[in-house]
């Protein structure tokens, strides 16, 4: 791809087509900051001249210098990202990086808003689509969640793997995964709506979408973020076979640091 990021050619007409390329440049973003932080950080050299991180339309980012046709043709991302890098530490620059990234993506939507000639009524739901998944920064920063609960015994009369929970911040080991089995008990059938409610903002620490109770969650016993399974491409028959989880974030730290 050229410098710039130049993107495809666009019909946006609507704002779901909008919505929609603000959904895949924010995942691409999501992956720089999480869970391919590492790549991203050295792609990030401060020797180098001035670069920009972009989410492209499929998902994916790259870190490039800035287009050099003025003006360019969409909003550019931050400068120079790379100058701060060895300055502060790298939690607090990866934040950063993504308050950027989240003033970026809306620049960018209400660009294409404009351009298209959006109204009043089709801008509002747009902004309401965008405000409905969190910010970047938000899943860059949400802190791991640990909210005691009863553990559920292995030797539990009714047959359910101990694996089975509604709830994937329970206190069982990071390792031990959620997913949906099919075998509901009265009790757990009861507390079904509360405990969606209660953890509707856990994020997934790959993709940043929300918690849902018929999904697959793992959990990294590292850094104790929850990933959802196909986003790590970890499925519940492998899962049974792994002791201590490591999501990719935390298993290429190891590697670079040995």
């Amino acid at each position: 791809m050229e410098r710039g990021a130049p993107s495809p050619s666009y019909n946006h007409r609507r704002a779901e087509e909008v919505f929609r390329d603000y959904r895949g440049r924010r995942a691409g973003l999501v992956k720089a900051l999480t869970t391919e932080s590492e790549s991203f950080y050295q792609l990030c050299d401060p020797e180098k001249e001035n670069l920009c991180l972009y989410g492209l339309p499929e998902e994916t980012w790259q870190v490039t210098v800035p287009a050099e046709e003025v003006p360019p043709e969409i909003p550019e991302p931050v400068l120079g990202i790379n100058f701060a890098r060895d300055g502060m530490d790298e939690s607090d620059w990866l934040a950063l990086v993504a308050v950027h990234s989240d003033s970026w993506l809306l620049a960018v939507a209400f660009y294409f808003a404009a351009r298209f000639g959006f109204d009043k009524s089709e801008r509002k739901r747009l902004f309401q689509m965008i405000n409905g998944l969190p910010t970047i920064f938000e899943v860059v920063t949400a802190p791991p969640k640990k909210q005691p609960r009863e553990r559920i015994s292995s030797s539990a009369s009714s047959g359910r793997n101990k694996l089975n929970s509604k709830n994937p911040e329970s206190d069982l080991k990071p390792s031990e995964m959620y997913y949906e089995s099919g075998e509901d008990g009265g009790q757990q059938e009861g507390n079904d709506e509360e405990e969606e409610d209660e953890h509707s903002d856990t994020l997934c620490g790959a993709c940043g979408y929300n918690y849902g109770n018929d999904e697959f969650w793992i959990c990294c016993d590292v850094c104790e973020r929850w990933f959802h399974g196909k986003c790590v491409k970890i499925t519940p028959a492998r899962a049974e076979h792994i002791k201590h989880y490591k999501c990719p974030s935390c298993t290429n730290n190891k590697r670079i640091k040995s």
